[in-house]
């Protein structure tokens, strides 16, 4: 299982790399476009639907990307307000009323879409800016997600400070205060390195890297949640060893949309 994990974490890994900087960036907005449309079919399956309507759904994801891309792209920074506003606002009382998408066809549908095309808008905005920026910003989830696991692993391994023990019971206080040191001491690297760093007050900084190591932990948790309302262990098993898409980018959907509407308001 462990070898199955890391090749195909290095054939991602590889991929990725040659999509981004080895090709012409039309391909980098077809692969956000392909993972939107495969997140949006393994999302079917989390409500349970049937094959053909998950099929239908990723194509009517496929659909909204482009007509975003061609058609509306005013509506992009409106879109990323709407999905912070749901992080922040709504998924909160998620978690404290347990809400489901079985039987809600049309919301779920709705909810997905709220989900995952901020997502996909959030990776194409940032990658219009640089490349290393959207790399960054996805490092940042990658860098809570590793530095919650030790700090979990070392200071809440006795499980005394559940974060959320009936949504996923591994999850500890203790791991999400060392994804916040890790998000800081990453953030505080990158900000050196950074053309913001004499742009951005310190305390803002420190503020909006807070909020979004807390949004992007509000991702992984929101995902589980989910899926066990589901009774599935993993969105799908496309990558194997991994589990699905969704499984793979659970906290990038709450973050990226937030670090995308910060840059943009960061440009204006």
């Amino acid at each position: 299982m462990l070898r199955t994990r890391v090749v195909t974490a290095l054939l991602l890994v590889a991929g990725l790399a040659l999509i981004l900087f080895a090709m012409p960036p039309l391909a980098a907005l077809l692969t956000f476009a392909a993972i939107a449309a495969l997140a949006a079919w393994e999302w079917g399956g989390l409500m349970k639907q049937d094959k053909p309507a998950r099929v239908m759904y990723g194509f009517v994801l496929l659909l909204f990307c482009w007509q975003l891309t061609v058609g509306a792209p005013q509506l992009v920074p409106v879109l990323l307000g709407v999905s912070v506003a749901f992080w922040i606002l709504v998924v909160p009382l998620w978690f404290r009323f347990k809400w489901t998408l079985a039987g809600n066809d049309f919301f779920g549908y709705l909810l997905g879409a709220l989900v995952i095309l901020p997502t996909w808008a959030a990776m194409v905005a940032l990658h219009a800016v640089s490349t290393w920026l959207m790399l960054a910003a996805m490092a940042l989830v990658w860098v809570a997600d590793i530095s919650a696991y030790f700090a979990g692993r070392t200071f809440g391994k006795h499980g005394k400070h559940k974060l959320a023990p009936s949504i996923s019971p591994g999850k500890t206080w203790e791991g999400v205060a060392g994804a916040v040191v890790g998000v800081l001491i990453y953030g505080g690297i990158v900000l050196m390195f950074s053309p913001l760093k004499d742009t951005l007050p310190l305390p803002l900084v420190v503020l909006l890297l807070v909020l979004l190591t807390l949004v992007s932990v509000m991702g992984d948790l929101f995902e589980s949640l989910l899926k066990r309302q589901a009774g599935i262990k993993d969105s799908s098993n496309l990558l194997p060893g991994h589990g699905g898409v969704l499984d793979r980018i659970d906290a990038l959907t709450s973050a990226l949309p937030l670090a995308a509407l910060i840059l943009y308001f960061v440009q204006r």
